[in-house]
């Protein structure tokens, strides 16, 4: 084991899940998980572009989306994730 790894806990199920959807993808389970993690981003990460995004929207076409906006949006999208893990 490289001395930058350590382990993490998780029930025998999700584990088995991970080794399911590693073997999938011809991956190690380190491999997925180190993957999974990157295409992951933070709540920082997601602020920043939606900073940068506003940022876009603004200079290029003059909109300036306002805070209720906003809140409309994640509403919305909250939604659409529901109704995606409904089905």
């Amino acid at each position: 084991m490289a001395d930058d790894d350590t382990s993490i806990k998780v029930s025998r199920q999700t584990r088995e899940r991970l080794a399911q959807l590693a073997a999938e993808r011809r991956m190690t389970l380190k491999d997925l998980v180190e993957e999974l993690a990157a295409a992951t981003p933070t709540a920082a990460e997601l602020a920043e572009r939606e900073l940068n995004a506003r940022a876009v929207l603004a200079e290029h076409f003059g909109v300036d989306v306002s805070a209720a906006e906003l809140a409309a949006s994640a509403r919305l999208r909250k939604m659409i994730a529901r109704r995606k893990t409904a089905a």
